[in-house]
């Protein structure tokens, strides 16, 4: 029997060769760690010695056993395609698989009041995060990767980078924390003039970037909006620099905040952004403009809010209120 732990370079090259295409790091390792799900189950066998019919077992057993969701199983399934299309070069026939049941679960919106009452209970860098992710429909991780040239102050918009599914877009930037996010940067621009003189001050960039422009990653322009206090050490060069703020500090600052408000919602940082586009249809936008902000692909992604208007779809009256 093979054993694929063994195997020189599997998990190695298939990490390089999702990096290839621009998958982001976080699906990177999510994609990895199916992998090596894939093989435990299946005794560590080599992938070259499996085909459909270990995948269809393993993805059953998925559904069946593990009862996982939809999304999940398809996350696994998408691992597992990379590998045998791209990396093994094989087609895999996905006929009798146990699809996991589909379950169609309505966002969490909080009202007007409740955000106010959340955001009220956050301070510091995690209220500035919380603002945008309210005031600009952005993900968690799409507001931690914002860079100092990613802000436009006077047009008051800001630019989500290399956001979900690789894809740029222009959203709002909240005149009301205008004030707040200069007073920011002005101590993080302080902060980065200390590591410069130093003799650090560096950033990570994207993809080739390092390269092709050596001395970028020390500029003001490329520094995360929200910086980590403490740099990052590399012990083999002795390099150093500081990485985005981390997003369990916002997590749990939200999940205090959530319950010192006392609400009963099972709010967390997504759910600003679902607010963000509930409140926007309640005030008659439409539909196709929040769809470009929240960079959905399809607009029926975006329909989905239209079910939890404090007024109903359709504005529907209810009988009881009409007697």
């Amino acid at each position: 029997m093979a054993d694929a732990s063994r195997a020189p370079g599997l998990i190695q090259r298939y990490r390089e060769e999702l990096q290839v295409r621009h998958y982001a790091r976080r699906t990177v390792n999510t994609y990895e760690q199916w992998l090596r799900r894939f093989l435990r189950f299946h005794g560590l066998r080599h992938p070259r010695t499996m085909g459909s019919t270990e995948v269809n077992a393993f993805l059953s057993h998925l559904a069946v056993e593990l009862q996982v969701s939809a999304s999940t199983q398809n996350q696994a399934l998408a691992a597992l395609l990379f590998l045998y299309r791209e990396l093994l070069e094989r087609d895999l026939e996905l006929e009798g698989v146990v699809r996991a049941r589909t379950r169609r679960r309505l966002p969490v919106v909080l009202s007007e009041a409740e955000v106010r009452a959340v955001r009220q209970r956050l301070e510091g860098e995690a209220a500035l995060v919380v603002g945008l992710l309210y005031g600009s429909g952005l993900r968690l991780m799409e507001a931690l990767r914002l860079r100092v040239k990613d802000l436009d102050v006077q047009r008051c918009q800001l630019t989500v980078r290399d956001g979900k599914g690789g894809k740029d877009r222009l959203t709002v930037l909240p005149q009301s924390l205008v004030p707040q996010l200069q007073e920011h940067l002005l101590k993080v621009r302080q902060l980065h003039r200390g590591d410069l003189q130093a003799g650090w001050g560096r950033v990570v960039m994207p993809y080739a970037l390092a390269r092709k422009y050596p001395r970028a990653d020390r500029e003001w322009a490329w520094q995360w909006v929200f910086p980590q206090q403490n740099r990052w050490h590399d012990r083999d060069s002795g390099t150093q620099g500081r990485h985005h703020l981390d997003p369990s500090v916002v997590q749990k600052a939200v999940k205090r905040a959530v319950a010192e408000a006392g609400l009963t919602k099972a709010a967390s940082c997504h759910t600003f952004r679902h607010s963000f586009a509930t409140h926007l249809l309640e005030r008659g936008q439409d539909i196709r403009t929040i769809q470009e902000l929240l960079g959905h692909q399809d607009v029926s992604t975006t329909m989905i809010y239209t079910h939890v208007l404090n007024r109903g779809p359709l504005g529907v009256c209810s009988p009881a209120d009409m007697m």
